[in-house]
């Protein structure tokens, strides 16, 4: 048996075991979005920070911002073991480490036309500066599973609908106790008018396994159709997207305490996906 990593500064590395069990979990979960038509995509580690900034990521959260700078050698030395670089040190940062997998998605379909029903799955390295760090709980670095939807406002809710009902039956599968809570992600200006609809009308959903979100469901309605210019090519309004987001380390977390060894949380996974119908395949062809 293979132990489970201890807490650490947020930054882990997984035994094989575990990585046997993300790959797997991953492969499912992949499965379920290319299954139904979405795309699978690679997308780029890091994101311009002028385009996180349009999408108002570090105006909603910027306490989460991580961003990336290269070293000024105008006031470079030689030699020495370095624990930090001052801000003397570095050139501008242009760069930001993603929060999200799906900001990519909505920035690389910048001003684009897209055909209702259009869907996309990702596997993003994301990153957040959280409080304090726990184990493969709360990381300063994991990986996320997206499955992105952009079409209609019909469309992106029926996309939601589906996948909650596969998250439900994979969580029973797996004897895991889920349970669905509102949450809030402030995409919008506080004070404007969606910020509004979003406290009478939750845009996020999370799926917890006693105080850990493991899953959520997201709306954004024409949010980031409209900041990136991506519209439907037969009205030529702008797309409604929603997305349904894994933190995999964090079902790696629920699994192991679950199932008390990597092994037999894979096998769990393995099962599960059969008894599922077997949505493990991956392919397909970007739209």
């Amino acid at each position: 048996m293979t132990p489970a990593p201890a807490d650490g500064p947020g930054l882990q590395a997984l035994p094989p075991g575990a990585t046997v069990l993300l790959k797997r979990l991953d492969a499912l979960l992949e499965g379920w979005g290319t299954g139904s038509g979405a795309a699978p995509m690679i997308m780029p580690p890091l994101l311009p920070v002028a385009a996180l900034s349009r999408l108002d990521v570090y105006d909603n959260f910027p306490h989460q911002a991580l961003v990336v700078s290269t070293l000024d050698l105008t006031h470079h030395q030689e030699g020495g073991l370095r624990e930090e670089f001052t801000p003397s040190d570095l050139e501008p940062a242009l760069f930001g480490l993603p929060s999200a997998a799906c900001f990519a998605v909505y920035l690389h379909h910048e001003g684009r036309a897209l055909p209702d029903g259009t869907t996309v799955t990702v596997l993003g390295r994301c990153f957040r500066r959280e409080e304090h760090y726990d184990g493969l709980r709360r990381l300063l670095g994991f990986h996320m599973r997206e499955i992105v939807a952009l079409g209609s406002h019909e469309f992106t809710q029926e996309h939601l609908r589906r996948f909650e009902e596969r998250i439900t039956a994979l969580a029973d599968a797996l004897g895991l106790t889920l349970r669905k809570e509102a949450a809030t992600d402030p995409f919008y200006d506080r004070g404007g008018q969606r910020a509004l609809l979003q406290r009478l009308s939750p845009v996020k959903h999370e799926f917890l396994v006693d105080d850990l979100a493991i899953a959520s469901l997201n709306v954004h309605r024409n949010f980031f159709g409209e900041r990136c210019g991506i519209t439907l090519d037969d009205t030529g309004q702008a797309v409604h997207t929603s997305c349904v987001a894994f933190g995999l380390e964090r079902w790696l977390s629920v699994l192991y305490a679950r199932y008390g060894s990597w092994e037999a949380a894979t096998e769990a996974v393995e099962k599960a996906a059969v008894a599922l119908g077997g949505a493990a395949s991956t392919g397909g062809a970007e739209r």
